[in-house]
């Protein structure tokens, strides 16, 4: 049989008397407290007159609008009918299941809010926000592999994997390809924009480079990504993460313009 086997790695990072502690749910703590360090030390490094406490504050709403929101999006995206007549299901976040088009959704207003509330501008905090959401992505996605979850499409490429719940058919191992080009990749992309004064003056720059890379990057992987069972292809060939992404590249692409159009 083609295809490589999948890796025994238990979903169950280690356990706790009767609580096991999953790998899905640490990659979102690693990603979160990871990003809570790095930007700390980019506020420090740049004089950015945003203090601890005020990041502390940040991470609390943060948090709150990636789960609220990854939940709600994959609840109306990706749930299905079930998902409405059993809400408890929302709940379970252990079991996977997070939208990331909805938790962008929830991060954007736990950001306005927090940015109208400390009075400073709200561009100016997203561009901190997405220069280490990468690194979220990137746990995320592997948590995905380990999970045996969001396959991809069956191939004969020499490093397809045999995914138990893909049937034990030969699958491109999507997750392992958006970790690295929305995870790996716009990290090192994004902070070496950073570098330079022009992009870090002009609010919005970063957020809206995040924004447009990761669009492309999932209309891209989508291709060799198995559309959702409940969902399928729409208009034949398109899946719903594909459809999802278009708003966001026409966004970004709108703020680059607009920070960056010519003088008359």
């Amino acid at each position: 049989m083609t295809g490589l086997p999948f890796p025994e790695v238990s979903p169950i990072m280690f356990s706790i008397g009767p609580v096991a502690i999953r790998w899905y749910s640490m990659a979102y703590l690693f990603g979160i407290v990871g990003g809570w360090y790095l930007v700390n030390r980019t506020i420090a490094k740049y004089n950015l007159g945003l203090s601890k406490q005020h990041i502390e504050d940040l991470v609390f709403y943060l948090t709150l609008g990636i789960i609220v929101g990854g939940r709600l999006g994959y609840a109306i995206f990706y749930g299905g009918r079930q998902m409405w007549l059993e809400p408890w299901h929302l709940f379970e976040i252990w079991k996977g299941g997070m939208s990331f088009h909805g938790g962008v959704a929830g991060v954007i207003v736990a950001t306005w809010w927090f940015a109208r509330k400390i009075k400073y501008p709200f561009l100016g905090v997203t561009d901190l926000i997405v220069l280490y959401a990468p690194l979220g992505i990137l746990f995320g996605r592997l948590a995905n592999f380990v999970n045996d979850e969001l396959w991809g499409r069956v191939t004969d490429v020499p490093w397809a994997v045999r995914f138990p719940s893909g049937g034990y058919l030969p699958r491109h191992p999507s997750q392992l390809y958006e970790a690295f080009f929305e995870g790996a990749l716009m990290l090192l992309v994004l902070n070496v924009l950073w570098q330079f004064k022009a992009v870090r003056t002009k609010q919005g720059t970063v957020s809206s480079v995040f924004v447009v890379l990761y669009g492309v990057f999932r209309i891209l992987m989508e291709q060799f990504r198995e559309p959702d069972a409940k969902l399928g292809f729409f208009f034949g060939h398109i899946t719903m993460g594909q459809m999802l992404s278009v708003p966001l590249v026409i966004a970004g692409v709108w703020v680059l313009y607009r920070n960056f159009k010519p003088e008359k």
